[in-house]
């Protein structure tokens, strides 16, 4: 009989601003670095009006850490400090692995109905990775696969869905991101790898986790993120109404965490070295 992961920690997205003003909703992040370890923070950044936004996030430094834009609606131009621009659009993903440092803007565009969204994970880097070269895994839309499961279905950024394997490889952390779907009154059962941090968030709609005849099913809403116990399967139902949901899990680093803003070491005296490295100009490890 397979051992269903259960909910052992479940929360309301928050509203937050950051950036120049983007107002957004934060699923996780800050609060406790190493409860969804090897993951830091969640932010969803749906909106329908441009002025909440726009101004997007100006120049920025990043070490230590990778950063996952996944775009649904609208676009994200993006630029950074070793002369890489380009344009994230509806369904693309971009895999960016600050390593030693990157300095980089992303500003959101609205599409053609004003509306504009999508997701940002940061995922932590090992120790051994920290100051590694800067690299990127851009994905367009038509390069994500799309695995039709009963009921619904899944595209597979990273890890795999019935022998389909996502793009993005070669990262440490072993990640799975999955885009799934499901229609009303659907049951999906997924397979996940023991001892890895397993993360689900509602997009739309609501959806019952667990395993039903256990007890340990319940309905959770849109906009709610879950962190689940360790299991060999996680199993997602259906109610009324169709179900989008973000499924991402990760092989936790169990390694001390120092961080502040978009800079995350190992120490204390590591951060304060990547500060002091910012404001003398000697961050950037790699030239263009």
């Amino acid at each position: 009989m397979r051992r269903y992961r259960s909910i052992a920690y479940q929360a309301q997205s928050v509203p937050t601003m950051e950036g120049a003003g983007v107002k957004l909703r934060r699923a996780f992040g800050f609060r406790d670095p190493s409860r969804f370890d090897p993951f830091l923070l969640l932010d969803d950044f749906r909106g329908d009006e441009p002025d909440d936004y726009i101004k997007g996030f100006p120049w920025h430094p990043h070490r230590g850490i990778e950063t996952i834009t996944y775009m649904l609606e609208g676009s994200a131009e993006h630029g950074d400090s070793l002369g890489n621009k380009g344009v994230i659009g509806p369904g693309a993903v971009q895999w960016m692995t600050a390593g030693s440092g990157i300095i980089h803007q992303e500003m959101p565009k609205p599409g053609e109905d004003g509306r504009m969204g999508g997701f940002q994970l940061w995922a932590n880097l090992p120790r051994a990775s920290k100051m590694m070269d800067p690299r990127y895994q851009e994905l367009d839309a038509d390069q994500i696969p799309e695995v039709e499961i009963e009921g619904g279905r899944v595209k597979v950024v990273a890890g795999s869905v019935a022998g389909v394997r996502g793009p993005v490889q070669d990262v440490v952390i072993e990640p799975e991101y999955l885009d799934l779907e499901l229609g009303p009154g659907a049951v999906y059962e997924h397979p996940t790898t023991p001892g890895h941090t397993q993360i689900a968030y509602v997009v739309t709609g609501q959806a019952s986790f667990g395993a039903q005849d256990e007890g340990r099913s319940q309905q959770v809403p849109a906009r709610t993120v879950l962190l689940f116990g360790d299991g060999e399967a996680l199993r997602i139902e259906t109610g009324d109404e169709p179900v989008h949901a973000l499924l991402i899990s990760g092989k936790p680093l169990k390694e001390p965490i120092a961080w502040q803003g978009p800079i995350v070491m190992n120490t204390q005296e590591e951060l304060a070295t990547a500060f002091e490295e910012y404001q003398r100009g000697t961050f950037i490890k790699v030239k263009n």
